[in-house]
């Protein structure tokens, strides 16, 4: 039985054309192309060791499908990088605007209007983070809540995983006791994991808190910060987040973070759990929980409150 490659020789010597090799089988090509389509490197890297040992006389095709995606990947990268670098300030922004319906109970028992808006810059070594809630109710002509908090927070990134961390935070909720609240941190955080479906990241660092009463007193005090960030994509449709925050003596919330704020005196927790729902487009619907609670909170005011959110999302 002659060799491929002696086989080959006789018919090149002979003036004849060598035989085709032989295709890649259609069905290994589209678990190939799906793998590839998926945009997941450890699936294809799985597929094209399955393909390769079934089909052995098929590797240097599937080595050279596979390369090819590779590279298209560093291009990308390195597009995407090159973006980064040269972008200006108000350039590669992504943002959420979120507008609908509220319930709570606690101190107040109403429904009202909840909005919230949330904006984020990612460059190479550096993100910024900005984050504004306004809740509103009105019952029989008086207004029993209103609510409001903004927060800027930049990063700068050590590498993939640890960066340092500013913020800053206002807020203002007469019916919890204040007209005005601000916090002040920097510190460090680290992303525990990163993909391209779940983020847990952690951060710590001392804060300052002042906090205008109600009733005209302040009071201020150094304190300590542990944050908590968790994003979890269920589905290509639905995600889940997890808001929790323990603040002693203050409050610090965010809308997908999780503060704790350490002072004497007084301990307030600010947790919000939201699950979004992609309805078509950029347009999703969230329901959201947020429980806020403060161990020592004014004369007359309930240590609990709960808000019920049902609103629309729109990314941009």
């Amino acid at each position: 039985m002659f060799r491929p490659a002696f086989t080959t020789a006789i018919l090149v010597a002979a003036g004849l054309s060598a035989p085709a090799a032989a295709a890649l089988p259609d069905p290994v090509r589209a678990m190939l192309d799906a793998a590839i389509a998926s945009g997941n490197k450890q699936d294809v890297a799985a597929v094209a060791k399955v393909a390769k040992a079934t089909n052995p006389e098929d590797v240097a095709e599937i080595d050279s499908i596979v390369a090819d995606y590779n590279r298209k990947l560093a291009a990308q990268a390195a597009a995407s990088l090159r973006e980064k670098q040269e972008a200006g300030f108000f350039e590669n922004w992504k943002g959420q605007g979120e507008l609908g319906g509220s319930r709570s109970t606690g101190n107040t028992r109403n429904l009202g209007l909840s909005g919230g808006l949330k904006l984020v810059k990612d460059a190479v070594k550096w993100r910024l983070n900005f984050q504004a809630r306004a809740d509103y109710e009105r019952n029989n002509g008086k207004t029993t809540r209103d609510q409001l908090s903004a927060t800027i927070e930049p990063n700068y990134k050590f590498n993939k995983g640890l960066y340092a961390y500013g913020l800053a935070q206002f807020e203002r909720d007469r019916f919890q006791g204040f007209t005005a609240r601000y916090t002040v941190s920097g510190g460090l955080g680290y992303e525990v994991v990163k993909t391209k479906d779940l983020r847990l990241a952690v951060k710590a660092g001392p804060a300052l808190r002042i906090t205008d009463f109600v009733n005209g007193d302040s009071r201020s005090s150094l304190a300590g910060l542990v944050g908590v960030d968790f994003d979890w994509k269920i589905s290509d449709n639905v995600k889940f987040s997890q808001d929790a925050g323990g603040t002693w003596a203050s409050d610090a919330q965010g809308f997908t973070s999780a503060v704790a704020v350490f002072e004497s005196g007084n301990t307030t927790l600010n947790a919000t759990s939201a699950l979004d729902a992609k309805l078509i487009g950029a347009l999703s619907a969230r329901i959201s929980y947020t429980i806020e609670h403060e161990t020592n909170p004014p004369v007359g005011r309930a240590k609990t409150d709960t808000i019920n959110r049902a609103t629309l999302v729109y990314d941009f």
